[in-house]
């Protein structure tokens, strides 16, 4: 045991207490027997050190601050139990603070503060330490030692002189504070090693405390060592890394090449894929970096790697099911096209119930500018999806769609898997345009190759040979596109739903032109919507005389070349007033009238026909005209007409033929007459079988000299025996009618069906007559005399049929209804 300090004998007169002037510590706790360094910089630690100084024994009083950051502490920021200390030495430093060094001596209690501006004094109470029994201390000392000796042996910084000093020591009191003053304790524990009471817990909880030291030094050793043999290894690898970097220097080979694996190797631990092609990529990387980068072999396999990886296997754009919301999109970029728009909106419909389909295959046939591939534009912005477009005009190379197989050099994959990279996205709206324009030759048949990818119950598994795996199609909403349905392969019509835009009357026409066309050139000619306006007039007269299509393509050129000439009037001028654009101008802008429609014949004549022919551009009138001059009876039908045309001529003729004597016709005329018959604009090329019936009539009107009505129009097909068999396109060639003024048309009775597809506004102006037999055509458009036409039943006999009459002398532009009718 220490001695007792000189002060606690004689102050206040009073065995073991004492009053010193208290430096109130931040984070550190000095043991007795323990010498300690100290810097001093607050005014009132420096003046109790400058009062111990001045004091004969030297003695002050180090307590610890319960809050180390308080630079003002009082009275309950002092911890009550420190250290009675000597003050060994004090130097003042330049800087203002004081370094001192004081050796402890023994524990003490603060009873009371005594309050001074410069300075604590605080009243102490020396706190004894009890001894222990014999077999107790020898107990504690070795626990002790063996503790701090395990500690030694992972803590190399500890010098043998120590653990010998604190070996020896015999006194547990000064074991405890020697031991304890070679660890960085916290200062919570170190307080505790002074304030408690039990000489036997204090140390025992210094054994806990050095245990745990020794543990944490373990473990710290083991977590160096671990770090060492990494960092070695790591540095091999630099040298071999270096050593390799040098060698492929020598040879003149790149050293980016590792840093390309390595970001290779970073996109592969990223990217998502599914589990055939995760494997494949590893299989593939592993073979690319044992070879040579240079080869060509490794250049096919990092582009095959790239393209598995840039692929969107599971990224999807998020669908909208909002049904209001897209039917006012669909609404806001198209007038009409109500079929299209209604199959659209039942397809969000069951997905938004279903959550799940697969996509359906819309195929939208029409003529060139009806709206298909903007209409596929309008899907994808109504369902949110990404929007992808490949033109298949002309392919006729089945690697185009299903890819090539790697082993061919300069190997792809297909264009489907190429746009789906391009759209980022494994749910777009993929328009496949002018699919019935696709071709074949020695390197195979697209068309076929199409099969799987637009199949519903296939392309969840569509396979590309150059991934040459399988790559999930179900979730694209194809929508694909075609001008002629015949000319698209039977296998790949029946995989798709189709969809017929057969055009525009002249009403919507007027309605697109209005609401979009319009609008839209006179802001890309760079003039002001409010400053040029197009009459209702000049907009039917723009349909009428300078437009023949049943899209709106040509109709939208017509408009764009009047806005250009009216922005070169503008920036010529300057001029800032309205212009108007009328049904007098139009000729002024786009010149002479290109089409003459709706101007019929002035009378009845004899040989000629008003047909109604379908083509891909829409529905035409089709004139057919006849003649006979004397001959042997030879048959001749000009005019560029297919086979299916001409087999329908001699069809007529045998019809003729066989009923020359209800017609009054001589029996012999096919071996007294040359029959020739014509269908005028030659170059145009002209098939189908729509003309059956208008030849068959020509024929006849000219054998019996009587003329036909010139206000009438047919379409339909015959047979041998007469009868009128039905035809295609019939809402095409009405409308075709429509626009050339004509009001009456002929119709096979089979197709009356069909008319429910026709417009209202067009069915009021026009008036259908189906037949089913030649006869009932010869009986409605063969005019016996002025206002009455011939109908001959089987028995012979003529009846004037209940037919619409015609005032023969009414000109043709009195036909047509008014524009404000329309």
């Amino acid at each position: 045991m220490i001695n007792i300090p000189k002060i606690f004998k004689t102050s206040d007169h009073q065995e073991g207490r004492a009053v010193l002037p208290l430096l109130p510590l931040r984070d550190i706790v000095v043991f007795p027997h323990m010498v300690s360094p100290l810097f001093v910089g607050r005014t009132k630690s420096i003046n109790a050190l400058s009062e111990a100084m001045n004091d004969e024994e030297k003695y002050i009083f180090l307590a610890t601050q319960t809050n180390p950051g308080e630079d003002h502490p009082k009275q309950k920021d002092i911890n009550r139990i420190g250290t009675v200390a000597k003050v060994l030495q004090m130097l003042r430093l330049p800087d203002g603070t004081v370094k001192t060094v004081v050796e402890g001596k023994h524990r003490a209690r603060i009873t009371d503060f005594e309050a001074s501006e410069s300075f604590f004094k605080v009243h102490l109470e020396l706190l004894e330490e009890p001894d222990l029994e014999e077999g107790e201390r020898e107990a504690y000392l070795r626990n002790v030692v063996d503790a701090f000796k395990a500690y030694t042996q992972q803590n190399k910084n500890i010098s043998k002189e120590t653990v010998e000093t604190i070996s020896n020591l015999t006194d547990p009191v000064e074991l405890l504070y020697t031991a304890a003053a070679q660890f960085s304790f916290k200062a919570r524990d170190n307080q505790q090693l002074l304030e408690t009471q039990s000489l036997t817990e204090r140390l025992t909880y210094l054994i806990e405390l050095i245990n745990q030291e020794t543990v944490i030094l373990q473990t710290d050793q083991r977590i160096k060592n671990r770090i060492k043999k990494q960092m070695e290894q790591s540095q091999k690898n630099y040298y071999l890394n270096e050593q390799i970097r040098a060698i492929k220097k020598e040879m003149g080979e790149d050293e980016s090449e590792d840093n390309e694996l390595k970001e290779l190797e970073e996109r592969i631990e990223n990217k998502e894929l599914p589990e055939e092609a995760e494997e494949k990529v590893r299989h593939e990387f592993n073979k690319l970096k044992r070879m040579t980068p240079m080869s060509a072999e490794a250049t096919v396999t990092r582009n095959y790697i790239d393209w598995i990886l840039s692929l969107p296997w599971f990224e999807k754009s998020e669908i909208s099911e909002d049904i209001d919301e897209a039917e006012k999109i669909l609404d806001e970029d198209h007038y009409g096209l109500e079929r299209p728009k209604e199959r659209i909106l039942e397809y969000l419909a069951v997905q938004a119930l279903v959550k799940k389909i697969r996509g359906p295959i819309l195929c939208l046939v029409g003529p060139p500018g009806v709206g298909k591939t903007s209409l596929a534009k309008s899907v994808s912005r109504a369902t949110g999806r990404e929007f992808v477009r490949l033109s298949l005009g002309g392919v006729r190379d089945e690697a185009e769609i299903r890819g090539h197989r790697r082993t061919y050099i300069g190997a792809m994959p297909g264009k489907i898997i190429q746009s789906l990279r391009k759209a980022g996205a494994n749910n777009p709206v993929f328009c496949l345009d002018e699919v019935d324009k696709m071709s074949m030759d020695f390197r195979g048949d697209p068309s076929a190759a199409l099969l799987e990818v637009l199949d519903p119950e296939q392309n969840y598994g569509f396979n590309d040979h150059y991934l040459d795996m399988d790559y999930d199609l179900s979730d694209i909403l194809f929508i694909t596109t075609a001008n002629t349905l015949p000319d698209i392969p039977v296998p790949l019509q029946d995989r798709m739903e189709i969809i017929r835009l057969p055009g525009y009357t002249e009403y919507e026409k007027y309605n697109i032109t209005e609401l979009f066309l319009v609008p839209k050139q006179i802001r890309l000619n760079g003039l002001d919507v409010e400053k040029v306006k197009f009459s209702k007039n000049a907009v039917y007269t723009i349909i009428r005389n300078y437009t023949r299509e049943a899209g709106v393509r040509n109709l939208e050129r017509e408009i764009a070349s009047i806005c250009r000439k009216i922005a070169r009037k503008v920036a010529k001028t300057g001029a800032d007033k309205v212009i108007h654009v009328n049904s007098r101008s139009v000729e002024k802008y786009l010149g002479p009238v290109q089409y003459r429609r709706g101007q019929l014949e002035e009378k009845d004549l004899v040989g000629i026909v008003t047909g109604l022919a379908w083509t891909q551009f829409g529905g035409e009138l089709l004139y057919v005209e006849s003649a006979i001059m004397p001959g042997k009876g030879d048959f001749n039908v000009t005019g560029k007409l297919g086979d299916v045309m001409k087999e329908s001529a001699r069809a007529a003729i045998s019809y003729v033929r066989s009923r020359s004597g209800q017609f009054n016709i001589d029996p012999k005329f096919y071996e007294k007459f040359d029959i020739h018959i014509h269908v005028p604009e030659g170059a145009t090329p002209k098939d189908g079988p729509s003309a059956g019936i208008a030849m068959c009539t020509s024929i006849i009107s000219t054998l019996t000299r009587l003329p036909v009505r010139r206000d009438l129009a047919m379409t339909g097909e015959i047979t041998l025996r007469g009868r009128v068999l039905p035809v295609g396109g019939l809402k095409e060639k009405i409308l075709a009618a429509h626009r050339a003024g004509i009001h009456n048309v002929i119709i096979p009775a089979d197709n009356e069906k069909d008319l429910k597809e026709i417009p209202a506004t067009i069915m009021r102006q026009i008036q259908i007559v189906p037949v089913q037999h030649m006869d009932e055509v010869i009986g409605r458009a063969i005019v016996v005399e002025e206002g009455s036409y011939l109908y001959r039943r089987d028995d012979g006999e003529a009846e004037i049929p209940d037919f619409p009459p015609r005032d023969p002398g009414k000109s043709s532009d009195n036909d047509r209804p008014a524009i404000a009718d329309i």
